[in-house]
């Protein structure tokens, strides 16, 4: 068939004509493919290209030496201890979570939505959001994981059969990122269809069980990371349960510079582990037909404590718990960043403006696109964060305000002079002015989003708090090193 066409007409011609389809048969051009690569529980401070000598990762500094980064960018908390699940929904349904269910249902997600509009969607990973939505959105996908957490070399996966039937439920036999990036690497070496496609890879780290390959904790035990600047013993005042949660327990109290220290370098390790596997995603674009007309976005679910102020967990509206990384790099994005404050949920409306896609009519995010075209600076003036019924929180591009209902306290922090979130300025006399402007900023955000949360109690809880001792148990996920390690007290 080849040499018959061939012979018909010149050789280039026919090159051409292939490179054309399927635009030239529709009239339309050919729509971008999307790869987004998702990590989980990853702080914005763990990108060596963003300012962090301590850690590698080589994979992220390419796309941030190639794409668009966004330097304030967050999760806007959640309703949950387990913050990934509500930072999830909003990413795939731009939604503010006041304003969606954690199943996704009653909401059009944005895999749903790109299916809809001529896009092949995958996905490999987790999906911490029911498999109800998951099968909504996507009809591709291979080593899935639906849930919150597990141990790393324990993954129980299905695959989706051509049928759109989960299929193949087991075990998995290596590492989380490493069968993720697995199945990535094989749908990008083996796509050929004429559609665009959408491709969702959900990583599990650095999310614990913080048991990174040996190698690569080795790295960081020899090479250690500092500890946070705002490194604590033990949280200055009373979070209710919210100090005594599964996350909070991986460590005992209080915590111990070398516990703390360890901790750290194993995360570290799983960083730098995720990045090498982030590296085998990204070549295989590189090598496959798709490069040119790729938009790839790399993003974290949240942050981590790790030891700051005390905790190690998420649930927290501090800075190194909601903000995570944010990339955008291909086609007509420029190589760049800001500090314009954004969400995660903005990435949805982004994505529809660059792909030309009609999206849903009642999205809380905003177009990140009009940022890296110059076109504006800002998409927002202040950023709300918050997180359960313990913390409001408001900030602008300086200033930011916390409110703890439940405790009756609040902090006020200059992010320019104090980005570690070190010195309490809320009862400051000159500050006066600026926490009342700022609380009633609080509530416009919540009159705004639907959140009915009271900003005060009749009967708060006593601010002081003292956990030592506290009787910890290890969670079902934890291999049994790290049990013998950090539970043998």
């Amino acid at each position: 068939m080849f040499s018959q066409i061939t012979k018909r007409i010149p050789l280039l011609l026919f090159f051409l004509g292939l490179a054309c389809l399927p635009s030239c048969q529709t009239g339309q051009p050919v729509r971008p493919n999307v790869l987004f690569l998702f990590a989980d529980d990853q702080r914005a401070d763990t990108v060596h290209a963003w300012g962090n000598p301590y850690i590698e990762t080589p994979n992220l500094d390419r796309l941030v030496r190639e794409g668009f980064s966004f330097r304030s960018n967050y999760n806007m908390g959640g309703n949950s201890g387990a913050v990934c699940v509500p930072s999830r929904a909003m990413v795939n349904s731009g939604r503010a979570y006041f304003r969606i269910e954690h199943n996704l249902s009653g909401s059009r997600i944005l895999p749903e939505v790109l299916r809809e509009n001529g896009y092949t969607t995958f996905a490999t990973g987790k999906w911490h959001n029911e498999k109800e939505s998951w099968l909504r959105g996507f009809e591709r996908g291979k080593n899935i994981f639906f849930g919150g957490m597990s141990n790393h070399l324990e993954v129980p996966l299905f695959d989706l059969s051509p049928q759109g039937e989960l299929i193949n439920e087991r075990i998995g036999d290596r590492f989380s990122s490493e069968m993720f990036a697995d199945a990535a690497v094989e749908f990008l070496r083996n796509y050929s269809d004429e559609k665009p496609f959408y491709a969702y890879v959900a990583f599990t780290a650095p999310h614990d069980p913080r048991q990174p390959p040996v190698e690569f904790r080795e790295k960081y035990y020899a090479a250690r990371p500092p500890l946070p600047k705002n490194f604590m013993p033990q949280h200055p005042f009373n979070l209710g349960k919210w100090l005594t949660v599964r996350d909070e327990v991986l460590a005992g109290f209080p915590r111990q510079e070398s516990v703390i220290s360890d901790q750290l370098a194993e995360y570290y390790g799983l960083v730098n582990h995720l990045d090498t596997q982030i590296g085998r995603v990204l070549d295989a674009l590189e090598e496959s037909a798709h490069r040119e007309n790729t938009i790839v976005i790399y993003a974290a679910d949240h942050g981590l404590a790790v030891g700051s102020h005390g905790v190690l967990g998420k649930q927290s509206v501090y800075e190194h718990s909601q903000k995570c990384p944010l990339i955008f790099a291909g086609p007509e994005i420029p190589n760049g960043s800001s500090d314009a404050l954004t969400y995660l949920l903005d990435i949805f409306p982004t994505l529809m403006s660059q792909l030309g896609v009609e999206g849903p009519a009642d999205l809380d995010g905003g177009d990140l696109s009009a940022i890296w075209k110059g076109e504006d600076s800002r998409v927002r003036d202040s950023l709300f964060l918050s997180f359960t019924d313990h913390m409001r929180s408001v900030r602008d591009d300086r200033y930011k305000l916390i409110l703890y209902p439940q405790v009756g306290h609040r902090q006020l922090f200059d992010l320019l002079e104090d980005p570690d979130e070190l010195e309490n300025l809320a009862m400051d006399l000159s500050q006066a002015k600026r926490v009342e402007e700022m609380s009633s900023l609080i509530s416009e955000w919540q009159t705004r989003l639907g959140d009915t949360q009271p900003l005060s109690v009749e009967d708060p809880l006593p601010m002081d708090v003292d956990l030592t001792g506290f009787k910890r148990e290890p969670d079902r996920w934890q291999p049994d090193w790290i049990v013998e390690k950090y539970f043998s007290e």
